[in-house]
């Protein structure tokens, strides 16, 4: 059953930059949480090189709805000049968490 939820994939240089991003996008409500995986190796072609380099991996969990903005922002806060912004359509989980996840993307009442 497809749901409203966007897992969205993206690397950062170290985990303490992730961390600080992720934790914008959380305060922001564009995402309602971040796992930072550090330690991972990326091997990939830029500008014409092969690079290696050690990069952490962050998993933002956010909504459909929200998803738009969460990649503008995150891409506005990045320190790559072209970040990894991508976002996979989530089939299914657990109902409680999926409406946990909706609920804290919601955008904060107008006073």
């Amino acid at each position: 059953m497809p749901t409203d939820a966007r897992l969205v994939i993206c690397t950062f240089p170290d985990a303490d930059r992730a961390a600080a991003v992720g934790r914008t996008l959380v305060e922001e409500r564009l995402a309602a949480c971040m796992n930072v995986l550090p330690g991972a190796r990326s091997i990939y072609r830029w500008q014409g090189k092969v690079c290696d380099e050690p990069e952490a991996v962050a998993l933002l969990k956010t909504t459909a709805a929200r998803f738009d903005a969460l990649r503008a922002r995150l891409i506005e806060l990045h320190p790559y000049d072209c970040p990894e912004v991508l976002a996979l359509v989530v089939d299914d989980g657990n109902p409680a968490y999926l409406a946990w996840l909706a609920e804290t993307c919601q955008p904060p009442s107008a006073p």
